[in-house]
């Protein structure tokens, strides 16, 4: 090809056109990226069975250790209410049946109740530890605060809780007619119960730092504060469970009649409920802790 006018007469050769064919219309080529490279998903399973046995070991010591407690003081609590026998009285006779006959009181609805309340809420913590050390590949002794785990323990403990607790006001109320629980009742002991996690998992961190530096010559401020606050808050909670057991007891009873009734039992019913609280969210938890950990360092020697 010549150049135009005003050039130099050179004649530069034709470059070919790419070959377009159509096959490569049909089938054009991927552009080619630089995939970054895929592996393997690894999970730490290894004695897997062997740590699952070790989680419901753990929260079953745990369960049995505190439900007898709980029992007796969530029967009393439940009695006095209901006018059927004063909360002393109660306590001590559940107290007597525990240590003269055994066998009965372990063997009875109320305690199996309790203790399967408890299980169900350690063995879920436990086994959400489990989930993530398996998925991390973590050691089998790993523990680790999580949303999940709060999620997970507060849905199992409220579900159960509820049920048992509409157990306990038919089996304990004033009559052995059984009647059904009113729904206001079910939201009286859900609101109850959301104010003690609250103050058992999200409290305790903030007022630790507050208790003097001299606790620690006994026990650490954050173990005081883990049994401080959720026994803190039975005295505004009490009054619910009280409130919520009443519309139960006494369906056509007056708003002010349902005052009245609760005033008269608040007192002794919040230290009996304090009572309660610390073994359950106390004493409980640091048994299913160690348990599981010791449990689970045998499991690691075996790996």
């Amino acid at each position: 090809m010549c150049d135009g006018p005003g050039g130099n007469g050179v004649t530069r050769a034709k470059e070919p056109l790419p070959s377009v064919t159509t096959k490569s219309l049909l089938h054009p080529k991927p552009p080619t990226t630089d995939a970054p490279p895929t592996y393997p998903v690894e999970w730490n399973t290894k004695n897997l069975p062997l740590r699952i046995a070790s989680d419901a070991t753990s929260a079953a010591c745990a369960a049995g250790l505190i439900a007898p407690l709980i029992t007796i003081f969530d029967r009393g609590v439940i009695e006095n209410a209901s006018g059927r026998s004063s909360l002393l009285n109660s306590i001590s006779t559940s107290f007597r049946t525990l240590l003269a006959r055994p066998h009965i009181f372990l063997a009875s609805r109320p305690f199996r109740l309790i203790s399967s309340v408890y299980f169900s809420t350690y063995l879920t913590a436990n086994s959400i530890d489990t989930i993530a050390s398996t998925t991390t590949l973590s050691s089998a002794s790993h523990t680790k605060p999580s949303l999940s785990k709060f999620f997970a323990t507060s849905t199992v403990n409220m579900s159960l809780g509820l049920y048992k607790d509409s157990q306990f006001a038919q089996m304990f109320g004033p009559s052995r007619i059984k009647r059904s629980i009113p729904a206001a009742s079910y939201a009286f002991f859900a609101l109850r119960d959301s104010m003690t996690i609250f103050a058992s998992f999200n409290v305790p961190p903030l007022l630790a730092p507050m208790l003097s530096e001299e606790v620690e010559k006994v026990m650490s401020r954050a173990s005081l504060a883990q049994i401080l606050a959720p026994a803190a808050v039975q005295v505004a909670s009490t009054p619910l469970h009280l409130w919520g057991l009443d519309l139960y007891n006494r369906p056509g009873a007056s708003f002010g009649e349902r005052l009245r009734q609760v005033g008269r039992n608040w007192v002794g019913s919040t230290a009996a409920r304090m009572g309660r609280i610390v073994p359950a969210f106390g004493f409980g938890g640091v048994v299913n802790a160690k348990v599981r950990r010791r449990l689970m360092e045998r499991v690691e020697e075996r790996m």
